[in-house]
């Protein structure tokens, strides 16, 4: 084993810790955020302004921390997202104290920090991995955050609880312990992230570049590989929150406990990060864009069986949820392992966050025009939509496999 290869295993433990810690403070507050906004102002528009807002958040996050990675390295650009979202917590605790949701919103766009630093760790994870196991060590980071998502809702109530006995109002507690697990992240990340898997990186290449590449000049210089893997990470991203986000909608009409939703959603999340190694292995084996194309063809086939699901169906609106999932998981894999090899070494950051603020515009995007469209449609319109969007993926990637064949 070389000397690489041992710094990449820690590498890779030190990003599994954090992604458990980020993961759940990212979920504890998005899990009460809609509910927190919408209690403070009296409006449910506010409500679903609130998660727009931490998503927002992360896109803005994006390029200046990838700015910070290509001068700096990985650790104090993660450092500086976990460290803003802890800030961000820490201040929604505040708003919720004062009884105001302007500065709760305000709050929660800095709290879209620790959400971009838990995206971006997975390309640090790719850093030092030799090219037949780059998807694999991406994807095993993405993997580890399954314990954070799934666990962090859970840790809502007890946290709201433990404010109340400190004489806090209830919907503080989720905000502080966000704020906590955020700050012990940063903390693992400064303390044991060394040596910078980045700079590590850069060190073996031989006469890089003087000057970096800012992402706009990197995304005119992508291959068509690279520029598709771009594409294909953002429709994915963008496919799966558009869907996901109006499913507890849906079911409300039928007048589906909040159990059964909570439920059906949290498999959805579990699915998402759960087989993320699998799609690993196969963008290692199979190649990077067939398995891309895999994704495209979940996200087709989920958005069928979702929509086409009646409201009070459970079992079928879970099992399209967890299609959508695994299509996320290929797709975003697949595509940032694509990505990263495409561009050289000194400009990987720029390109990296430059899927990051796309993948998190079409997430905001994506929110918004499936709010319009079951609104002014239906649900299964929706599902019609989404699915015929993640068709020219599909195509694309299935054109780009049978060249390479040829």
């Amino acid at each position: 084993m070389t000397g690489v290869d041992v710094v990449q295993r820690r590498v890779l433990r030190v990003l599994a810790v954090t992604q458990v810690l980020g993961a759940a403070g990212v979920t504890i507050g998005l899990a009460v955020s809609t509910l927190i906004a919408a209690v403070l102002a009296d409006s449910d528009a506010v409500g679903g302004m609130a998660q727009t807002a931490a998503v927002l958040g992360a896109a803005a996050f994006a390029l200046p921390a990838a700015r910070l990675a290509a001068r700096s390295g990985r650790r104090p650009a993660l450092v500086l997202g976990y460290g803003a979202g802890a800030g961000g917590a820490a201040v929604a605790a505040c708003a919720v104290v004062l009884g105001s949701w302007q500065v709760l919103l305000v709050a929660l766009v800095l709290f879209g920090a620790a959400s971009s630093a838990n995206l971006a760790a997975r390309y640090a994870g790719a850093d030092l991995a030799p090219p037949h196991r780059r998807a694999r060590s991406l994807a095993l980071v993405v993997w580890a955050a399954t314990i954070g998502a799934v666990a962090g809702p859970n840790l809502a109530d007890p946290a709201g609880q433990a404010a109340v006995r400190l004489g806090l109002p209830v919907g503080a507690g989720p905000y502080l312990l966000s704020a906590a697990l955020f700050g012990l992240a940063a903390l693992v990340v400064l303390r044991f992230l060394r040596p910078d898997p980045l700079a590590l990186a850069k060190s073996a290449v031989v006469a890089p570049p003087a000057v970096t590449k800012r992402s706009v000049a990197v995304w005119r210089s992508l291959p068509p590989a690279g520029k598709l893997a771009l594409g294909g990470v953002t429709l994915c991203h963008t496919a799966m929150v558009g869907l996901m986000s109006m499913t507890p909608v849906h079911m409300d009409h039928a007048g589906s406990s909040l159990r059964v939703v909570g439920v059906v959603i949290s498999l959805h999340v579990a699915a998402m990060y759960a087989a993320s190694p699998l799609f690993g292995w196969m963008a290692d084996r199979l190649g990077r864009v067939p398995v891309l194309a895999i994704g495209a063809a979940l996200v087709v086939a989920a958005s069928g069986i979702a929509g086409m699901a009646p409201s009070h169906d459970a079992p079928q609106l879970a099992a399209g949820l967890a299609l959508l999932a695994f299509g996320w998981s290929a797709g975003v894999v697949a595509g940032s392992a694509l990505l990263t090899e495409s561009v050289d070494v000194v400009d990987r950051p720029a390109a990296q966050g430059l899927s990051d603020l796309c993948m998190n515009a079409g997430g905001a995007l994506g929110g918004v025009t499936a709010g319009i469209v079951v609104t002014a449609w239906s649900y299964a319109a929706l599902g019609l939509v989404i699915g015929f969007t993640a068709l020219p993926l599909l195509v694309t990637c299935l054109f780009a496999s049978l060249q390479r064949v040829r």
